[in-house]
């Protein structure tokens, strides 16, 4: 994903690929299959160092995201909300910063309708870093959207 906003329908195809074959199902056509389920990493340099604030550049992004799980609230379908920090911090500062950058975005999406039942929030530290060469780049405070199910 880039720095635009992509559209409602291109996030609801990627988090939620399998309701297209519903879809086809239903309009009496047989599904041969659907692509695995996508993760959204927002966007690069996202967060400030040391902070959880989301910006506002990453708000509009998110209400994006908020739209598309308002239409599935109740589905029993899992998003898994991570955290992610640079090596800028301890360890265990970077557990407990990027727990904090999840669940802020969690909140984000459930004061816009997201259903909670639906959010994950986890918190992976510095752990795997955005940037393999740079552990302290920017883009590795950021925070990754997928399903709870989809395999990494």
């Amino acid at each position: 994903m880039g720095q635009g906003v992509p559209d409602a329908k291109v996030i609801a195809e990627g988090l939620f690929p399998e309701d297209e074959c519903e879809q086809l199902k239903a309009a009496g056509f047989k599904c041969m299959g659907f692509r695995p389920a996508t993760r959204y990493a927002l966007p690069a340099t996202a967060f400030k160092v040391g902070s959880a604030e989301i910006p506002d550049s990453l708000k509009v992004q998110l209400e994006v995201f908020a739209d598309v799980l308002r239409q599935r609230r109740g589905s029993g379908k899992q998003v898994r909300i991570e955290g992610h920090a640079d090596a800028s911090g301890s360890a265990t500062a970077n557990a407990a910063l990027s727990q904090k950058r999840a669940e802020s975005v969690r909140d984000f999406l459930v004061a816009r309708g997201a259903d909670p039942a639906m959010l994950s929030s986890v918190g992976l530290g510095s752990a795997v870093p955005k940037s393999g060469t740079d552990p302290f780049s920017p883009e590795n405070r950021r925070v990754e959207i997928g399903r709870a199910d989809a395999a990494k």
